[in-house]
């Protein structure tokens, strides 16, 4: 609920277009200024120590009512970007105190050997709140405001639930460590947290910019007409509950089949839906359904699973620090991929647009099998009898 708010704004573009006059690159940083707003607000927390500091359901729950009460004041206060900018950004500030702290307290009832899975079941209630704008926006064409109000709705339910039901579990992990800058470079030294952190940026690449844009993409193609729902509907139950799905299976393959071959097959499939991308435009509307629900669940299957990678492969001591440097490159490099769709779907249309996000996939696919060499000397040294190796540094 608390993550309605994240993709509001592009949910209602075609509209704000209309009464705001904006174009498109304007329409990015509707979207691009919560992912900067989400790096500084990750960093702040972290330096802080603020999920240490108070309560995690309390923080997570001030956050939810705070990134809410921003996009209430953007539905009934402003009306164009000067207003609007500063209120998505504090947005991002406050999600920050969301999507980690969150990822903090379902960790904290997570078996170890299950952890993938619960994770991977939170970012699939990720995923559906995030894509909740668009099931709202595709019912008969609400109002801009309408589709923020209820949003910010959302959210403030969302705020109500962490304070009135959620508490920590047994496993609460407290940091007590400060931010160690150094560590976040010296760990890229390392074989196994330069392969999680790679295999992570390769599917942040994609992730957000395809959440961000595919109703776009979907209402630049021929096939739209023949859709059976609007395009907001379609978005919603492709990458909103396919993701889900596509989440809660991914978690359950990394702990059962491991991080490596789970992560790989995911970012193969999501890479090979780049690239048909553009012969799905013309296609009959079941194989825009299909290749769609396939995309949904692929792109954010493997989400859970590389902060497990990191988490298991860091130094101990510094867990905190590598997780957040994680956190705040591939949110960064959201604003970047975000931004170039669009460029190149003005130079070359919105058919070809989504070939430049394969080369996330094919980044971070190599990157994780290569990571799967790094588990298999994990295990090699924990088994009995094993003969004590050297530190993985390169």
């Amino acid at each position: 609920m608390a993550l309605a708010v994240w993709f509001s704004m592009s949910a209602v573009v075609p509209s704000l277009r209309q009464e705001w006059g904006i174009d498109t690159t304007a329409a990015v940083w509707l979207t691009g200024t919560v992912q900067i707003g989400f790096v500084v607000g990750a960093l702040g927390s972290t330096l802080l120590n603020l999920a240490d500091r108070f309560r995690p359901h309390r923080l997570l729950g001030t956050s939810a009512a705070a990134a809410a009460a921003c996009t209430l004041a953007l539905a009934v206060a402003v009306e164009g970007m000067t207003g609007a900018i500063p209120l998505r950004f504090l947005t991002g500030v406050f999600l920050a105190g969301v999507y980690p702290v969150g990822m903090k307290l379902m960790a904290s009832w997570a078996e170890p050997a299950g952890r993938a899975h619960a994770l991977g079941l939170l970012v699939g209630a990720l995923t559906l709140g995030s894509t909740l704008p668009q099931l709202i926006a595709g019912f008969g064409s609400p109002p801009w405001q309408l589709v923020l109000l209820v949003a910010s709705g959302l959210g403030f339910a969302g705020a109500a639930l962490a304070f009135g039901l959620v508490r920590p579990g047994p496993r609460l992990a407290s940091s007590q460590e400060a931010l160690q800058p150094r560590y976040a470079l010296r760990m890229l030294a390392q074989r196994g947290p330069l392969l999680a952190n790679l295999g992570y940026f390769g599917h942040m690449w994609e992730l957000y910019a395809l959440w961000t844009w595919m109703p776009t993409f979907l209402l630049a193609s021929p096939a739209a007409s023949n859709l059976p729902v609007t395009v907001g509907v379609l978005a919603f139950l492709t990458m909103g509950g396919a993701g889900a799905l596509g989440c809660i299976i991914g978690g359950r393959a990394a702990d059962r089949f491991g991080r490596s071959r789970t992560a790989v097959a995911v970012l193969t499939i999501s890479g090979l839906c780049c690239v048909a991308s553009p012969w799905i435009t013309t296609a009959p509307a079941v194989a825009v359904i299909i290749v769609c629900t396939i995309w949904g669940a692929s792109v954010i299957a493997d989400s859970g699973i590389f902060s497990t990678a990191l988490s298991e492969t860091a130094d101990p001591r510094y867990v905190g620090t590598a997780l957040t440097a994680q956190t705040a490159v591939g949110f960064a490099l959201t604003v970047v991929s975000i931004q170039i769709v669009p460029i190149v779907a003005q130079a070359v249309g919105w058919r070809w647009a989504f070939l430049v996000l394969a080369v996330g996939p094919l980044v971070g696919a190599t990157a994780m099998w290569l990571f799967g060499r790094v588990e298999q000397e994990r295990r090699e040294e924990t088994a009995p009898h094993a003969v004590p190796r050297a530190g993985d540094e390169f």
